[in-house]
């Protein structure tokens, strides 16, 4: 369902005339990683919208007071929650998004929802194949223990330092903790890690969709996450498509990428894409 907060931000989107931008955040993250992006792009003359997972709370303290919210949230369902906010666009958005929101992202333009997208970091699909030790590590967590698929799960702070924010210092590192990090739930990571061994699985993207729109995928060279063998399986997976594939490379950045010290380089890398094809 489309909270009065959403229906807002589309009702604001249709009223401007403007170009909208959608943004889709990933796991241990809300939508407000994005306020800077969002007033970065609207200060390009777009109107940006920054939609929730379902039963996002509000607010990083009331995220970690209430972590069972986020417990249960498969790939699909939220796929289907962004689907539903961008069909109440009266134009046809860009869409950007981040680590799972970037998988996610691929999935909307799959699905012929986007006009052009940008996947930062984006988590795995089904047939991405790489699996890189870092990215085993930083999903071990979760994937640790088969129970956690129905549960809510937050990192811990060094947790937090491997998985997003090993490419800073450990002040900034210690900041982004506390004004970032929030419980995930625990079924997408467990969806991607078998996805390709299950053929129903929801983490899976229509590649070849002639509506998919330009796409870039934007990897950090240092995401222990979601490293550059991943990025690029999904650059290759995704040429096959006849719009516009591309992939950069931001050097030196983490998976934290999006919200650290350098999120600007990365917004106007996504910008200038956006820009090319709207």
């Amino acid at each position: 369902m489309i909270t009065a907060h959403e229906a807002e931000q589309v009702e604001a989107a249709n009223a401007s005339g403007r170009t909208p931008v959608v943004f889709v955040h990933g796991l241990w993250l809300l939508p407000s990683s994005w306020d800077r992006w969002a007033t970065l792009f609207e200060e390009a003359g777009f109107t940006a919208l920054t939609p929730g997972w379902p039963d996002d709370p509000e607010t990083v303290e009331e995220a970690n007071a209430n972590p069972e919210a986020f417990a249960g949230k498969t790939v699909g369902q939220v796929a289907d929650h962004f689907e539903e906010v961008i069909r109440t666009l009266d134009r046809t958005p860009a869409v950007v998004g981040h680590s799972f929101g970037g998988l996610l992202t691929q999935i909307l333009a799959g699905r012929g929802c986007s006009a052009v997208s940008v996947a930062i970091d984006p988590a795995p699909f089904r047939g991405v194949l790489p699996l890189p030790i870092s990215a085993l590590k930083a999903s071990l967590p979760v994937l640790g223990n088969p129970a956690n698929r129905h549960r809510a799960i937050p990192l811990t702070y060094d947790q937090f330092r491997f998985a997003f924010a090993n490419a800073v210092s450990e002040d900034e590192a210690k900041e982004l903790y506390e004004t970032f990090a929030v419980p995930a739930p625990g079924a997408p990571l467990f969806q991607a890690a078998t996805s390709n061994l299950n053929p129903w699985t929801e983490a899976k993207v229509d590649t070849a969709n002639p509506d998919r729109g330009p796409l870039l995928i934007i990897s950090g060279e240092n995401d222990n996450t979601v490293p550059w063998a991943i990025a690029n399986a999904s650059f290759k997976r995704q040429q096959g498509n006849p719009g516009v594939t591309e992939i950069v490379e931001i050097p030196g950045r983490g998976h934290a990428l999006t919200i650290d010290s350098g999120w600007r380089e990365v917004a106007t890398t996504a910008l200038d894409f956006v820009r090319r094809f709207t």
